[in-house]
């Protein structure tokens, strides 16, 4: 029989006295004699909870996969979906491109890029065991993995700042898993939830550093943070140090010596510079992705009202203009107590509540919100960093019960601050019908959990008489052990029918108010066959043409103009947009232009067609009618005479645009009369009339043409694409009738609503159109090569200018003509050139992402940082 353990008074983590100490991994007996169970149940339990409560709030909204309605809103059905199912065609080696390149994407993209941005995650790998028309479940279950492995990474981190009861601290766990910001932004950013789980590991890690412990360990969690998603492991980052702070100063006042704490924060900053040094290969990538990504339109920061903050901290509210700060009424009721906990040391209660406060101040200052952000302020979602401050609530409700229930006048006096707060939320616009009778519903339950476990006095596991205030009864040893639990299930459920409500309410909300795509279907499901069918990659490129949702072609194939991503290329955006394409996000989703010049321009062969058969709807796969054509266009990689200096920049007019890069007029560019809402001009007979106006939103349509043609332009987010109107009748005479939209904005500078460019018809000739194809075609490649990210073209004998590859000349293009060496590639109009001599045969083009060759430097520097590190350690360990 194992011998009691020694009572030997001590200083616990709170600086509170006394207590027993044994080996927690045996889950004996801790701090102050509470029993913390098993190491790894809380943590387990945390996972399951989370895990079951959010496929919970999932069914009762009727949301796939657990309903017929779609969950992809907005970026989750236009980036994160499409992106995992290309990155399982990748990962099964089932793409044209490699982690390098991606060819189906914007003419050619900077996958590793995105790869760090939207697909770093472990546990993305996961959608190789999906089936490829199961990708949407794959997506679900991979987000439900990353709430469920937050839940337990904040549970552990909770034992291991003090240990307690395991079913509390795994409640709250639960409680920061499933935070209002996880289900209003993390389920519909995915990418985001790594930056959950990072906060409390990355705290762990500030504790590991603060002891002197796992000196290896510590740099690989903060690596495998910043590779996972390096946007939100840079504000974990920062809120741990926020903890590692308060750690230094609120613990073992009598201990170590202001050199040991310095010492601590020292090996802290090891930790995290090495972990960032061995994230460097993939974080460099990205970050000169992002500086070279179009630029969106400049964010000023505007703090939200502070009565929409004070609601935002109660259930079933949502907004992506206001902080998501709901952890559930038991653990804000909790948080808010601490303060008041006399049993709690002061400097601890001080220290911790001074953090919250400071960090709530720092969401609503603009200079600290950019310092969350990085130095910049985003588009869209302006309080991402909300995360945190959630954790910081989760930690200060933990370390109001940790050492037992909060005593009444505790307890009394953070519902007073509890009540204030929703009484200066309730006039929000973000509160929502369901907010106060789920409120009224869970503080009833909390009553009932604090009205049972005060008379035990402590949790169970607390020494009998150890409370020794005279009034103090001390209970029998069942009542010991049966309130609590009670108590806890209470708490239990509570929680979880607050936080399924909450979800439901966000999830329904989501749906009425933001963009949809409709579920994967028929109609993708039969383009990607007809794609697939189609497909002469490198030949020509296949274009699928509009699919509903974003970034099309990663989802159906292809190799079209569509793509949407946060690194979208200035150069992709410019030149495409240079050349009539029409985009939505300001200029980060470039989408597909169906016009033969730039199919000729872009070598697309194969066009695919199709139309919706009948409205698109949430809660219904679409079906379409699909049409395909295929019409002789230029190789990939094109021979063309040296530009003049003076004509290499592009113009104001697309039409124009196209001709330059073209070679050849192959438009009419009448000028224009424009009466009202009327615009006149004279072009060939038989001639294809072509309307640009970009920032046009409305309907446009030409006398005797096919009907009015909708524009979409809504300046600066969306830029409609050119479009044909007609044919010009035998008389030569071109009439447009425009009808602005009535909610169309009107242009500052005019006061108009259809504000045109100085160029806005052009009248396409076929037969000069058909003329230049077999001009390009009978002086461009005999063969074309593609392998993964490098493109081999074959010449024929004697080509001199310049060789032109179609594909945006983004930046990490190398190329070489003949034996000569790679260089930089030349830009031609927005495209990969080459120039040629006479003597080359071949040209090579090869792209390689900017700041991979800084990156793997630094990370083999870090890496030896770290081997160093671990022999030291080992040294120091023998001795």
């Amino acid at each position: 029989m194992r011998p009691a353990a020694p009572t030997v008074p001590d200083e616990d983590d709170d600086g509170e006295p006394g207590g027993v100490r044994e080996d927690a991994a045996r889950g004996a007996v801790t701090a102050r004699g509470r029993a913390s169970g098993p190491p790894r149940v809380g943590p387990a339990a945390a996972a399951l909870l989370s895990g079951v409560l959010f496929c919970l709030a999932t069914a009762l909204s009727r949301t796939a996969p657990f309903g017929p309605v779609t969950r992809n809103i907005v970026d989750l059905g236009q980036q994160y979906l499409p992106y995992h199912a290309y990155w399982r065609k990748v990962l099964l080696g089932e793409s044209h491109g490699d982690a390098f390149l991606n060819w189906n994407s914007g003419f050619g993209s900077n996958f590793l890029g995105d790869i760090g941005t939207y697909l770093s995650s472990p546990f993305d790998l996961l959608v190789v065991v999906f089936p490829a028309d199961r990708i949407e479940t794959a997506l679900y279950v991979v987000t439900a993995l990353k709430i469920m492995a937050a839940g337990a990474a904040a549970t552990a981190l909770l034992l291991r700042l003090r240990p307690g009861p395991w079913p509390v601290a795994a409640l709250l766990g639960t409680a920061y898993a499933l935070s209002g910001w996880t289900f209003n932004y993390g389920a519909s950013v995915p990418m985001w939830l790594d930056g959950l789980i990072a906060f409390p590991l990355l705290c762990l890690v500030g504790e590991w550093a603060r002891s002197g412990r796992r000196p290896v360990l510590g740099p690989l969690v903060v690596a495998l943070a910043w590779i996972a998603n390096f946007y939100t492991a840079y504000m974990a980052t920062v809120g741990a140090a926020v903890v590692l702070t308060v750690r230094l100063l609120t613990t073992d006042p009598d201990g170590p010596a202001a050199r040991e704490r310095l010492a601590g924060l020292l090996r802290a900053a090891r930790s995290v510079l090495i972990g960032i040094g061995l994230a460097a290969p993939l974080v460099t990538v990205v970050f000169l992705a992002t500086k070279g990504a179009d630029p969106t339109p400049a964010t000023t920061f505007a703090p939200a009202a502070w009565t929409d903050l004070f609601a935002r901290f109660l259930p079933a509210t949502a907004s992506v203009a206001t902080p998501a700060l709901f952890i559930g009424t038991p653990a804000l009721l909790l948080a808010l107590a601490l303060p008041f906990q006399r049993a709690v040391a002061p400097r601890v209660r001080a220290g911790w509540t001074a953090a919250v406060l400071l960090v709530t101040l720092s969401l609503q200052w603009e200079p600290t919100h950019l310092l969350w952000h990085a130095g910049a302020s985003p588009n869209g979602i302006p309080y991402r960093q909300t995360f945190v401050l959630c954790g910081l609530l989760v930690i200060a409700a933990w370390l109001s019960v940790a050492g037992g229930a909060p005593r009444p006048v505790a307890l009394l006096a953070g519902g007073a601050l509890f009540g204030a707060l929703a009484w200066a939320g309730r006039g929000s616009a973000d509160i929502d019908r369901w907010t106060f009778p789920v409120l009224a519903a869970t503080l009833l339950a909390a009553l009932g959990a604090a009205l049972l476990v005060l008379p035990a006095g402590r949790w169970r596991g607390t020494r009998t008489g150890a409370d020794t205030r005279p009034d103090a009864v001390p209970p029998s040893r069942s009542g010991a052990r049966l309130l609590p639990a009670l108590a806890v299930l209470l708490l239990l459920a509570a929680q979880t029918g607050e936080t399924a409500v909450t979800g439901k309410r966000i999830e329904e909300q989501q749906r009425s108010e933001v963009s949809w795509a409709p579920p994967l279907g028929p109609w993708h499901a039969e383009m990607a066959a007809e794609v697939a069918r189609a497909d002469a990659w490198p030949r020509y490129r296949t274009d699928p043409g509009e699919v509903p949702g974003g970034n099309d072609t990663l989802l159906v194939g292809g190799q079209g103009a569509d793509v949407y991503s946060s690194l979208t290329s200035a150069t992709t955006s410019a030149t495409l947009s240079g050349l009539g394409f029409g985009f939505y996000a300001k200029g980060r989703h470039p989408v597909t232009l169906d016009n033969p010049v730039t199919d000729a321009l872009f070598s697309i062969g194969t066009r695919m067609r199709s139309r919706p058969i009948g409205p698109l709807r949430q809660d219904r796969p679409p079906t379409a009618a699909i049409t395909t054509t295929t019409t002789p266009v230029p190789p990939l990689v094109t021979v063309r005479p040296a530009p003049h200096p003076a004509t290499t920049a592009p113009g104001d007019s697309a039409f124009r645009n196209q001709e330059l890069l073209l070679g050849a007029p192959v438009y009419e560019l009448p000028a224009v009369r424009r009466t009202g809402r009327t615009l006149t001009a004279r072009c060939p007979a038989g001639s294809e009339v072509w309307f640009w106006a970009p920032e046009f939103h409305g309907t446009a349509a030409l006398d005797a043409g096919d009907g009015p043609v909708d524009f979409d332009g809504r300046p600066p987010a969306v830029r409609a694409p050119m479009r044909p109107l007609g044919a010009v009748p035998a008389s030569g005479a071109v009439r447009i009738a425009l009808r602005p939209d009535p909610k169309a904005k009107a242009d500052t500078r005019t006061g108009e609503k259809a504000r045109l460019p100085a160029q806005a018809v052009g009248c396409l000739v076929r037969e000069r159109l058909d003329a230049a194809v077999r001009q390009l075609t009978a002086t461009g490649a005999t063969r074309v090569r593609a392998t993964g990210h490098t493109v081999t073209a074959e010449l024929p004998p004697g080509s001199t200018g310049i060789a032109v590859l179609a594909a945006p000349r983004i930046s990490g293009w190398h190329c070489a003509a003949g034996d000569i060496g790679s260089a930089p590639a030349r830009d031609h109009r927005g495209l990969v050139a080459v120039p040629l001599d006479g003597r080359a045969t071949t040209v090579t083009c090869s792209f390689r992402p900017p700041g991979l060759r800084l990156g793997t430097a630094v990370g083999a520097a870090a890496l030896l940082a770290l081997a160093l590190t671990a022999v030291l350690h080992a040294r120091a360990r023998r001795r």
